[in-house]
């Protein structure tokens, strides 16, 4: 089967046994014989990811890809499947608050007190990583991004298999998975079915990626928007605000350009600008879809990336998307809209 292209960070194998991503079977992997189901899947997904294999498998925001979190070589095979750049950070999924202290450092109390209201959920915290983790999970940054998924395949792997790390189920920058068949659209190819797997849970809840916070600095910043969203967090703290990111780019979603379709986005703010936006491209011989789910941001956020892939596979040219106001949800869809839209 087809190795995935190089990682923009890496040379060229010399060789297929050198590529991490390589398998060696001679015939094209027939997708149904990746999937497994229900919570025997998910002991099947943890039997594999304890063997070295990868799993992609359901959270509540996107199907992410795992390895186990002690395994590099699952993890460096985790980056060339994607074709992800080998200093973009993963996120390490634990399955206890109490695991916390094994893989970080230094862990403000105000830290503490959101992970324990918050996970399981979609809010990742960003903290000082302890020896424990390796470089190859933070892109040789002294920080590691953390939480616990709040889906119930998740969790049962976890306990089974121990913390992996999971990043979106998809190429490197193209538009995140929220069901299985997403998944395997994507990374069918270039899965072994003896020793990878794509486990089923169904279309994922929220469909955006978790909230990320960095609790390394004063005030907090919001390093990516995302299924919890700032008035919730800005409520739960008794003291001081958010702040929006500055710095260098240190969690997975910084990237100007991500979440992307093959085909080009573009963003209106009104239905006056919607309406002018469709009569323009249809004057210029293009066909649209239109994305419009404004009234109601919860199942906004839940489709979003479904019905970027379904433009994308149609015979669009082009993609109109208003964007919502930014309160809520719709700061996590303006953002995945605005990298979606952005050049690349």
């Amino acid at each position: 089967m087809p190795s995935p292209p190089d990682s923009p960070a890496e040379n060229p194998p010399d060789s297929p046994a050198d590529n991490p991503a390589h398998n060696p079977a001679d015939n094209p992997v027939n997708a149904s014989d990746l999937v497994i189901t229900g919570m025997s899947g998910a002991a099947e997904a943890a039997r594999r990811l304890n063997a070295g294999g990868v799993v992609a498998l359901p959270t509540e925001t996107v199907y992410g890809l795992a390895a186990s979190a002690d395994q590099p070589a699952a993890i460096a095979r985790v980056f060339a499947i994607k074709g992800r750049p080998v200093n973009h950070p993963l996120i390490l999924h634990i399955a206890e608050l109490s695991d916390l202290e094994r893989w970080a450092i230094d862990i403000p109390d105000v830290a503490l007190s959101l992970a324990s209201i918050c996970w399981p959920g979609p809010l990742t915290l960003l903290l000082r990583r302890s020896e424990r983790v390796s470089e190859m999970i933070t892109g040789g940054r002294d920080t590691v991004a953390i939480r616990i998924p709040a889906h119930a395949l998740a969790q049962r792997v976890l306990a089974l298999s121990g913390p992996f790390v999971a990043p979106s189920a998809n190429r490197f920058g193209h538009v995140s998975p929220t069901t299985a068949a997403h998944v395997l659209a994507d990374l069918a190819e270039f899965l072994d079915p003896h020793t990878d797997g794509v486990l089923d849970g169904g279309p994922c809840q929220i469909g955006v990626e978790s909230t990320i916070l960095d609790c390394t600095v004063t005030p907090m910043q919001i390093l990516r928007h995302g299924g919890i969203s700032a008035e919730e967090i800005e409520a739960l703290l008794l003291e001081g605000s958010l702040e929006a990111a500055s710095g260098p780019q240190r969690a997975s979603g910084m990237l100007a350009s991500h979440y992307a379709p093959r085909i080009p986005v573009r963003l209106v703010e009104s239905d006056f600008e919607m309406r002018s936006a469709i009569a323009e491209c249809g004057a210029a011989g293009q066909q649209i879809s239109v994305i419009d789910l404004c009234s109601d941001l919860v199942a906004y956020a839940r489709d979003l990336y479904a019905l970027l892939r379904a433009a994308e596979n149609s015979h669009s040219d082009v993609i109109i998307a208003r964007l919502p106001t930014a309160a809520g949800l719709g700061h996590a869809i303006r953002d995945r809209l605005h990298k979606a839209a952005a050049p690349r």
